[in-house]
């Protein structure tokens, strides 16, 4: 039986700096841990950018609120280690 592959979707906006460096961390980790990810753009929806605003990037592994503004790596792992 084969686990499920993770899907991850991150909440950002171009020009955002916190985003990018989330990002960065993101495709450092999909190297070595499988995942899918989502990027969405929250100026895309008023309804994401009332509920995420300032708060970006925000970072959700299948579907629940992983991290705010900053990825720690080392949590990443581990909440994707059980998220499989």
């Amino acid at each position: 039986m084969s686990c499920p592959i993770p899907q991850v979707t991150i909440y950002g906006k171009p020009g955002c700096c916190l985003c990018d460096d989330a990002l960065e961390v993101l495709n450092r980790v999909q190297v070595r841990v499988p995942f899918l990810l989502e990027k969405m753009d929250i100026t895309s929806s008023p309804d994401l950018l009332s509920l995420y605003g300032n708060d970006i990037p925000v970072i959700h592994i299948n579907g629940s609120e992983a991290f705010r503004q900053v990825v720690d790596e080392a949590r990443f792992l581990q909440l994707l280690s059980s998220a499989q």
